[in-house]
């Protein structure tokens, strides 16, 4: 069975940092198009960011220069390092297949509170 497990979330002061792990089983992904999302109460669940196969990255504007994302091919694995967190990044990360999304996974909160 195919299936996303993201891990690596919690409660962070504004300005601080966390580092996502996304890992993949069941199949490889290292062929597709990957992408963090995220959802806050009461939103729809937006784009974050993607990467390509090759590595290519594109950012939402409200987090570019802030949150990177890449990939260990090895391991099956997409990262976001997300730096400097704002009080309004404050949700539930999960990330998926850009074209083609498969069942979303459970995610990870992240609450960006003092």
């Amino acid at each position: 069975q195919v299936q996303l497990v993201e891990s690596g979330g919690g409660l962070v002061q504004p300005g601080g940092s966390l580092r996502l792990s996304c890992a993949a089983s069941g199949s490889t992904f290292n062929d597709n198009t990957m992408g963090w999302y995220r959802q806050a109460p009461g939103r729809q669940r937006e784009l974050v960011a993607r990467i390509t196969n090759t590595g290519t990255t594109n950012y939402v504007d409200s987090v570019k220069g802030r949150f990177t994302i890449s990939r260990d091919k090895a391991k099956n694995t997409v990262y976001l390092q997300m730096n400097n967190l704002k009080p309004e990044d404050t949700a539930v990360y999960y990330c998926n297949r850009f074209y083609g999304p498969i069942s979303w996974g459970q995610g990870t909160q992240v609450t960006v509170s003092s």
